[in-house]
């Protein structure tokens, strides 16, 4: 039977890419003419009398999905833990210059999940900053948040100028002000150059970067903000203290044992 679904499928799939190509190539007054009706008929009928191979090969799809990104995750989590300096790469860091506990957080400046995280991380970093690296990756969800690529571009022109982690902290904590007029407003408080600061916003070098971590986080399979990785923990949303502090017990418990392991092996 599954043989026999396997067959059926990459036949509808066939039509079905033989139609696609062919609307794919022209133009669709062109397409309509090209399909012949005959061919169009023949999709249309396999799928009614086997309406379940398209549900299959719909979910098959999803899983191959899945699995790509959950490689994806595993890869990043391991660079994460055996090269953290390629994944920091340009991005700002806060906290410890040298650590083997590194977190990364993918945010939006006008999620409000992320301004509560905010909260959070910044209660977490005062306490570990001796003992984690934290760094940041723009992750604007723009279709739902009109000035998150906005305050995006305006957070890395202040980047520019050393001044990341203080734009990133009032960006945060008034994210109802987030326009054109704020973002002077607060270069200026800031005491930046506000001719190098409005350059280096609307410059192409700000498109890359921040596109570039829009490219990673949609390789890791990331729908929402905020996520974190820590090390080889994974977790998302508006995370309260406590948790993120059990995270970061398990990282530390992680490190002694691969230390304790290490000296065996030496021994």
């Amino acid at each position: 039977m599954l043989s026999y679904l396997s067959r059926l499928t990459q036949t509808i799939l066939g039509l079905l890419l033989i139609c696609i190509t062919l609307l794919g190539w022209s133009s669709p007054v062109q397409a309509a003419s090209q399909v012949s009706p005959k061919l169009e008929e023949q999709v249309l009928q396999v799928i009614r009398e086997h309406p379940e191979v398209i549900l299959e090969s719909v979910q098959a799809y999803q899983q191959r999905v899945q699995q790509q990104l959950q490689q994806a995750q595993q890869a990043f989590v391991q660079e994460l833990k055996t090269n953290p300096q390629a994944i920091i790469g340009e991005s700002p860091t806060t906290g410890a210059s040298q650590s083997k506990i590194v977190m990364v957080e993918f945010s939006d400046f006008q999620c409000p999940y992320c301004g509560r995280a905010h909260k959070t991380v910044q209660r977490f970093m005062a306490k570990h900053q001796d003992q984690v690296t934290l760094t940041y990756k723009h992750y604007p969800l723009a279709s739902i948040h009109p000035q998150a690529i906005s305050a995006a571009k305006a957070a890395w022109a202040a980047f520019q100028q050393g001044k990341f982690w203080q734009y990133h902290d009032v960006l945060f904590t008034q994210q109802e002000k987030l326009g054109e007029s704020f973002y002077i407003e607060t270069a200026k408080g800031l005491n930046l150059n506000v001719d190098q600061f409005n350059r280096d916003r609307n410059s192409q070098a700000a498109e890359t970067a921040i596109s570039q971590d829009i490219q990673l986080a949609e390789s890791l399979g990331i729908t929402g903000t905020p996520f974190f990785v820590m090390n080889g923990e994974v977790f998302t949303g508006a995370i309260e203290l406590e948790e993120m502090e059990k995270r970061f017990t398990r990282v530390k418990q992680s490190l002694k044992e691969q230390g304790t392991g290490n000296r065996e092996q030496q021994l």
